[in-house]
C-alpha cells in the first residue's frame, strides 16, 4: 500500500522518493527522528491539556504560566535522552527549537486561558474543551480501495463531525498553508471518511512556530489534486518510472541526495 509519507516525500521531490525506493539501500535514521519529536510535540500538548484542568480563575498569569508548564521540561528532557540512546542524530539546534516551540506555546497558552477564564468566570476544568476538543493522536488508518495507508497527527471530533489536523515545525508562508500540507491533508480525508464512514469538509494544518491553526477546505479540486499525485506516486514505487530532476538550490543543497542529481 502507498503510504502518506510516500506522498510528502513526492510533494517535495519526485527524485527523492524514487532514489529512496529505488536505489538507497543503507540505513537512514531520519524518518524515524522526524518522527520521535513530533511524537514528543503530540505529548507536550497532552501535558498542557492535564495542566490546564488545574488552573483556577484566582490565579494570575505568572501562577498560571507555572501551572501549564509543570513537569512538561522535566518530561521534555527524558524524551530527549531516549531519543540519543536510540542512536538518533539529534542536533542541538533542534533541541532548541523545541524548548523554544515549547516555552512560545505555554506563553500564548497562558494569556488566552486567563483571558477565557475572566470573562466566562470559570477554572481551567470547565474551559479546557474550549482549547482541547475531544480528539484521538497518531491514528492508523488504510483505504484498500486507493490503496493507501497513513497516520492522521490528531483527529478532532466536535458534534459529531471528524477535522483532521497535520502538525508542521517548517516555517508557514504569509498567509494559507503551502501545496504539499494541503495534499498530506486531504489524503488524512480521504482515510477519516472511509475509516469512520463519514464526510470531512474542513481540517486544518497546525504551524507549531507560531502556533497558528490554519483551515483547509476538502473541495474537489483539492481531491482531484490528491488523486494525480498518488498516481504519480505509484509510478515512481511501483512502475519505477524515473522522474524529471527539477534542481531548486534552496532545498537541494540539505538533501542527502544532492551529490547524485547534481552528477553529470
Amino acid at each position: 500500500m502507498i503510504n502518506i509519507s510516500s506522498i510528502k516525500m513526492h510533494m517535495y521531490c519526485p527524485m527523492k522518493l524514487y532514489l529512496k525506493t529505488h536505489v538507497d539501500i543503507s540505513q537512514n535514521n531520519e524518518y524515524q527522528l522526524y518522527n520521535e519529536i513530533k511524537n514528543l510535540k503530540i505529548d507536550i500538548q497532552d501535558l498542557l491539556q492535564k495542566n490546564m484542568r488545574k488552573l483556577k480563575k484566582s490565579m494570575d498569569l505568572n501562577e498560571i504560566e507555572t501551572a501549564l508548564g509543570q513537569n512538561i521540561a522535566a518530561y521534555t528532557e527524558n524524551n530527549i535522552d531516549t531519543i540519543k540512546n536510540l542512536k538518533l542524530d539529534i542536533t542541538q539546534e533542534q533541541i532548541g527549537e523545541i524548548t523554544d516551540e515549547t516555552y512560545f506555546n505555554i506563553k500564548i497558552l497562558s494569556l488566552k486561558a486567563k483571558k477565557a477564564m475572566n470573562i466566562l468566570d470559570k477554572n481551567g476544568m470547565e474551559i479546557v474543551e474550549m482549547f482541547f476538543p475531544n480528539c484521538m493522536y497518531s491514528y492508523l488508518m488504510k483505504d484498500k480501495q486507493l490503496d493507501l495507508v497513513g497516520i492522521c497527527d490528531k483527529i478532532e471530533i466536535i458534534d459529531g463531525k471528524y477535522y483532521p489536523i497535520s502538525f508542521k515545525s517548517s516555517k508557514p508562508p504569509l498567509k494559507g498553508i503551502w501545496d504539499s500540507d494541503a495534499i498530506e491533508l486531504a489524503a488524512n480525508a480521504i482515510l477519516i471518511e472511509e475509516e469512520f464512514d463519514t464526510e470531512v469538509f474542513v481540517g486544518f494544518v497546525k504551524y507549531s512556530k507560531i502556533d497558528d491553526k490554519r483551515p483547509v477546505i476538502m473541495d474537489m479540486n483539492l481531491r482531484k489534486g490528491l488523486f494525480s499525485v498518488l498516481n504519480e506516486v505509484k509510478e515512481i514505487i511501483i512502475n519505477k518510472k524515473i522522474p524529471k530532476v527539477k534542481i531548486n538550490e534552496k532545498k537541494c543543497r540539505n538533501c542527502e541526495y544532492y551529490a547524485i542529481c547534481t552528477k553529470d
